[in-house]
């Protein structure tokens, strides 16, 4: 029978082997992706940091996700997820770049649905953005985000570690 291993432990075991360290951006999640991370006790061998842009300017001003993009399609955007994380990468000199960004409620923001989310991930061989629609209260969505962000991590990394330089949006 297989022991049960949290995700956030996951992720560092991953890491530990790669050799690797991660960076996270975090929106809808308000910093429960990277509290997660740093739950696990050996977190500062493969974890840099966090940045939570909250803020949609903050998003353009820290982590270089393009204005435009902004303007026109809001915070909460699949291209917005994966500039998080390549910005958050870049910033904090991480390997890995994962992001967090969309709706958790209570109502609809900007024409986007209570649930909609976009989690980015970055790496050397490029980009991926993936978009649950999660349902709950508040907090469940932001739980779920942080679930969700930590499986694209794991299903991810050690396959863009030896990719080309591609991006694509899953």
């Amino acid at each position: 029978m297989t022991e049960f291993v949290p995700l956030a432990q996951q992720v560092h075991a991953e890491l530990r082997g790669l050799g690797a360290t991660l960076a996270v951006a975090e929106s809808l999640t308000g910093g429960l992706l990277a509290a997660r991370l740093v739950d696990v006790p050996g977190a500062s061998a493969t974890f840099r940091g966090s940045v939570t842009t909250y803020a949609t300017e903050l998003k353009a001003e820290l982590l270089g996700v393009d204005e435009g993009l902004l303007e026109v399609h809001g915070p909460v955007h699949p291209v917005v997820a994966r500039q998080m994380a390549e910005g958050v990468r870049r910033l904090l000199g991480a390997t890995y770049g994962l992001a967090t960004t969309g709706v958790a409620g209570p109502e609809a923001q900007n024409g986007q649905p209570v649930g909609t989310v976009h989690l980015g991930f970055a790496g050397p061989g490029g980009t991926v953005a993936r978009s649950p629609q999660l349902s709950g209260d508040r907090a469940t969505i932001r739980r779920k985000a942080v679930d969700g962000a930590l499986e694209l991590f794991l299903a991810h990394a050690a396959a863009t570690e030896s990719a080309s330089d591609t991006t694509s949006v899953a």
